[in-house]
């Protein structure tokens, strides 16, 4: 997860403002941040108060937010707030990693999945790579086919969007299994290997690659949740 360093400055006066910008990053996801300052091969992005540091090779661009209209504020008095330099040095970049469970924690929430349960199909799938494409076409993070993201209605290349097309597609494999005593691996298999080779086998179908990654994915599944 990203950890932020917080720094109370002055309070903002009445002078007119950019709303902000986007920082873009290399996987096309884009971070919305108050402005940006390069350090060498550190950036750090400022927003809502806080500040957290990425190497700039993760990031492709910048792109300006439109303007907006000032607001007046009354005044107000600086408080100073001292950071311990043991806390500043600790600050580190998020990596694409971190950037990918989040987005799982996040489709995880929005479809009232656990997100151990997210995150672990997507550790299966792509090991938190927003670019992995396989041999039969799937893409990004929960390994979307084109077609099965069209009918959800994402795009498989942006990474949020991935993640919560594979978290849409897997609450809608678990209903179709409810009732059954094994939904979860059904939902898995039929994720895997699709819904008809499911019904065509009355069960988890006999595919050594499917059976391997419903294993993959319960012991990262376990793994996750013990921590």
């Amino acid at each position: 997860m990203n950890r932020f360093v917080y720094i109370i400055g002055l309070a903002a006066i009445s002078l007119p403002v950019w709303a902000g910008e986007y920082v873009v990053l290399g996987n096309g996801f884009r971070l919305h941040a108050d402005r940006h300052q390069i350090d060498g091969g550190t950036v750090r992005i400022f927003s809502n108060g806080g500040v957290t540091e990425m190497a700039a090779g993760a990031i492709a661009g910048y792109e300006q937010e439109e303007f907006v209209a000032p607001v007046p504020a009354p005044p107000a008095a600086p408080v100073q707030t001292v950071v311990p330099e043991t806390a500043a040095a600790d600050a580190q970049p998020a990596t694409p990693a971190e950037l990918a469970a989040e987005f799982a924690t996040a489709a995880a929430k929005k479809f009232s999945l656990p997100a151990t349960f997210v995150r672990s199909v997507m550790k299966a799938e792509s090991g938190f790579q927003p670019d992995a494409v396989s041999p039969k076409g799937a893409i990004g993070l929960m390994q979307l086919m084109p077609e099965t993201a069209r009918e959800l209605g994402v795009d498989p290349k942006n990474p949020h969007q991935n993640a919560e097309g594979g978290a849409q597609y897997l609450r809608d494999l678990l209903a179709k299994y409810e009732g059954n005593p094994d939904q979860v691996l059904l939902a898995l298999a039929a994720y895997n290997a699709g819904p008809a080779a499911v019904d065509r086998y009355h069960g988890v179908p006999p595919y050594r690659e499917t059976r391997e990654y419903i294993l993959r994915v319960l012991k990262e599944w376990d793994r996750d949740r013990s921590k």
